[in-house]
């Protein structure tokens, strides 16, 4: 029979955990022709996220949970859930309850019907304005310097092959942004569109600088948009510094400036000082993530994983040893 994995990242959602297990319970229970198994990744929440999911595991073979040894972020979090995962198709969803489990079954259809790659994506979205500013930029910029044809709404629910969960397992990149990863795999594509429902159980922890982090790491890893930009900026300025120059001398010969006034030289130094700190922290983010790749530290480190044995998939590095401590059958 055709198994589907579930995998979800999770981070304080000890509030929506009964409830998202009951629907996805649900979900399985109705479509009696696909087997089902729910991954949950915990990203080391202190709210008694993990506890919880061992509780239910000890009642349901099919729910199966990892914690990571410390917080690694929800990318690196879903790719753990995808090297575990061991169903012939593999779907993520968020654990906050904003995206339906319900429409898991449509994206499964839509596998099935020859769709490698099956896109959840956003028709609207009840978020605070200020969170729904923030997605449009971020979606509208990477739809225009990265991949046009990323949903206008974006998207972080969606349902893959088995191939295409071992190929994202392979990149294994730390600083990378795992849908704009999907998106780079190519294969026949599929969309969905659904309305995201509003926030109810408890504050997002999605803070300003992981939004932050989020949208360097999205840019950095799919395009050379900000070195082209900083190098661009570097001209720009350079001929208008070129031009200023000319300038000067121009009215000092012609005596209309008898002597240099300190402001200009000032505004002159401050400008350029300033472009280049740009520039140099531009080149410094591709740096940091190519020192990053070339340490070859493990992309995740698990501390405790239960009704879970050893990868379906691998990384490209071996999991450390302590990787299956803790683990029950």
């Amino acid at each position: 029979m055709t198994v589907v994995s579930v995998v979800i990242p999770v981070y304080y959602n000890a509030a929506t955990l009964p409830e998202l297990l009951r629907r996805l319970r649900a979900v399985a229970d109705r479509v009696n022709t696909l087997d089902f198994e729910f991954i949950f990744v915990d990203d080391r929440s202190g709210d008694g996220s993990f506890g919880m999911l061992s509780e239910h595991s000890e009642r349901d073979a099919r729910v199966r949970a990892v914690r990571l040894s410390r917080n690694f972020g929800s990318n690196v979090a879903i790719l753990a859930g995808l090297t575990y995962a061991r169903g012939d198709a593999v779907a993520v969803i968020a654990a906050d309850l904003q995206d339906p489990p319900e429409l898991i079954p449509e994206l499964v259809e839509a596998w099935q019907a020859g769709a490698e790659v099956v896109l959840a994506a956003r028709r609207s979205r009840d978020d605070p304005w200020l969170t729904r500013l923030f997605a449009a930029i971020f979606n509208r910029l990477f739809r225009k310097f990265v991949f046009p044809d990323y949903p206008p709404n974006g998207f972080d629910f969606m349902l893959i092959s088995r191939r295409v969960a071992g190929i994202l397992t392979s990149i294994a990149e730390r600083n990378s942004y795992i849908f704009g990863q999907v998106m780079w795999v190519g294969f026949t594509r599929h969309v969905v569109y659904y309305d995201r429902a509003r926030r109810e159980y408890d504050a997002s922890r999605w803070t300003l600088r992981k939004k932050a982090k989020y949208f360097i790491d999205a840019f950095t890893a799919f395009s050379y948009l900000p070195v082209r930009a900083a190098s661009v900026l570097g001209f720009l300025l350079a001929g208008l510094g070129f031009a200023y120059a000319m300038l000067i001398i121009a009215l000092r010969l012609f005596e209309i400036i008898q002597e240099p006034g300190f402001s200009a030289l000032m505004v002159v130094v401050l400008v350029a000082a300033g472009s280049q700190l740009v520039v140099t922290g531009m080149i410094g983010e591709y740096l940091w993530r190519v020192l990053e790749e070339s340490r070859r530290r493990p992309v995740f480190i698990i501390d405790a994983a239960i009704n879970v044995d050893t990868p379906a998939t691998t990384v490209s590095e071996p999991l450390p040893a302590n990787a299956r401590l803790g683990t029950r059958n």
